[in-house]
């Protein structure tokens, strides 16, 4: 009987991990669509995208019956929600405006890691040293992506870009591992997280940057895709991952959006296959299932 419970609950954290997975997968097309959506500076993009997220996760609420009750919750779920999404776009932006793209994106990448890391923090929750020796491998093949196997130079005049990187990289690995916390919150009050996220942008948007709107049904295309995918539905699953999934698996299996995200440029034309993408590859296969080991086991005992 013991057997059968653990099995039985152990299942719906399967399940959510890999619903929180999705998200992966699907941050994998934001490369390519935001490539794709033409010239639009980076707050407008991403004022445009979350309005889109955050009217579908609205229309799903009203037609699911959950309705907006659903946004109904304290202060600190709002504070959480917002400053994770929002905080985490408005500091990457501002990484990449002070630092070298190579350097800033590689330092921002550190958020899995750190996911995994201060998940020993939870109730509940045990780090394990394969977890972490599984997050490392990514990081390791996550670097050769970016870096595409060139050395890195770490230069004091991009102090303040590098700095936002750190933040960037700290934000979301806050916010995926805090959500636990709040595992209760019904998923739909994402939307509200979007909608603001959406206003601020706007207000970042006119302040600091020139409007450039997409032209061409290719480029509102990809608009409309951020919106309901790597800006979209990616941000609802990951919020179920994070709190009802194995958030180390998921802390480690989020350096695939990296390699995901060049497979895909490169099946599209955008970029070239490469030695370094291959190992690359090794790289954040094992380290996911290295990281994904008493999953794995728990799920063959089973069968």
């Amino acid at each position: 009987m013991t057997l059968v419970r653990q099995n039985s609950s152990a299942a719906p954290g399967i399940r959510a991990t890999f619903v929180g997975f999705a998200a992966v997968l699907l941050w994998a097309l934001l490369a390519l669509f935001t490539a794709a959506s033409g010239e639009a500076p980076p707050f407008q993009l991403a004022a445009m995208s979350f309005f889109i997220a955050a009217l579908i996760g609205m229309l799903w609420l009203l037609v699911s019956g959950e309705g907006l009750a659903a946004l109904r919750q304290p202060w600190q779920v709002w504070l959480l929600g917002v400053a994770g999404l929002f905080g985490y776009h408005a500091s990457y932006f501002t990484a990449l405006r002070n630092a070298p793209p190579v350097e800033a994106g590689l330092i921002a990448y550190l958020w899995p890691l750190l996911i995994v890391l201060f998940s020993a923090l939870l109730p509940g929750e045990r780090l394990r040293a394969h977890h972490v020796a599984g997050a490392l491998l990514g990081l390791a093949g996550a670097a050769l992506i970016v870096t595409r196997g060139a050395s890195i130079e770490i230069d004091t005049r991009y102090t303040t870009g590098y700095a936002a990187a750190l933040l960037c990289a700290l934000i979301w690995s806050g916010y995926s591992v805090l959500s636990r916390r709040f595992a209760t919150v019904p998923t739909g009050v994402v939307a509200g997280f979007c909608a603001v996220t959406a206003l601020l942008s706007t207000f970042a948007h006119l302040l600091l940057e020139d409007t450039i709107w997409p032209t061409g049904f290719i480029q509102w295309l990809a608009v409309l895709g951020l919106g309901l995918g790597p800006v979209g539905l990616a941000f609802y699953v990951w919020d179920i991952g994070v709190k009802k999934g194995n958030i180390q698996v998921l802390g480690a299996s989020s350096y695939a959006a990296p390699l995901l995200s060049t497979l895909v440029l490169i099946v599209t034309g955008f970029a070239e296959f490469t030695w370094i993408i291959a190992l690359a590859a090794m790289l954040i296969t094992g380290g996911a299932v290295l990281a994904a080991r008493d999953m794995l086991l728990r799920r063959s005992t089973r069968q």
